[in-house]
């Protein structure tokens, strides 16, 4: 029961992470309000930002021990953000944009990984996952510890996404469903 403990923790923070809305299920459902079946293509970029963000602040904690400046996180989203900032003044402002995907997958890919990264999703993972890694490690092999951290990831992921996605499609459908009825009550002619 005790090597458990760790694995339900990875897998309950994956499902507060999806209550989160600037996780990205906000812009899930927002995309579901506009298109039908958006909300499952937005999961797809929201799953790679936040395994990106996880993967390198584990990957600091493993080069630089349990120790880290929490500098590092913010210089590179402020990095990012000016990127960002510096390539739409590049390409400048388009009057209109496109019907759908505004900010498109890499936008909210970029997005995930900032939320992500900005609000501790890999560090909070550290406590839960030293005991994973160790118990593979005590195999005596390295590969098997990289196996169970990227098992814990994948597990911590679909929680998120499950919860982010039940939550994206409940939003949409209920504010859809109201929209739809008062649009409905707003064609009908009075009596």
């Amino acid at each position: 029961m005790q090597a458990l403990w760790p694995w339900l923790a990875v897998a309950g923070m994956g499902a507060w992470h999806g209550l989160n809305p600037a996780t990205g299920w906000a812009l899930a459902a927002a995309l579901g309000l506009r298109h039908r079946g958006a909300v499952p293509r937005a999961l797809v970029p929201i799953a790679i930002g936040h395994v990106l963000s996880i993967a390198v602040v584990a990957g600091a904690v493993a080069t630089a021990g349990l120790v880290v400046d929490p500098a590092w996180p913010l210089s590179l989203a402020a990095v990012a953000l000016l990127g960002w900032a510096a390539l739409h003044r590049i390409r400048g402002v388009r009057q209109q944009p496109p019907p759908g995907l505004e900010a498109g997958l890499a936008g909210l890919t970029l997005w995930s990984f900032l939320m992500a990264t900005a609000h501790g999703a890999g560090l909070m993972l550290v406590p839960a996952l030293v005991p994973i890694c160790l118990s593979g490690s005590a195999m005596g092999s390295l590969t098997a510890s990289l196996g169970l951290a990227l098992a814990a990831i994948a597990l911590h992921t679909a929680a998120m996404l499950a919860v982010t996605g039940l939550v994206a499609a409940g939003v949409a459908r209920g504010i859809g469903g109201l929209l739809g009825r008062w649009v409905g009550r707003a064609a009908r002619p009075a009596r």
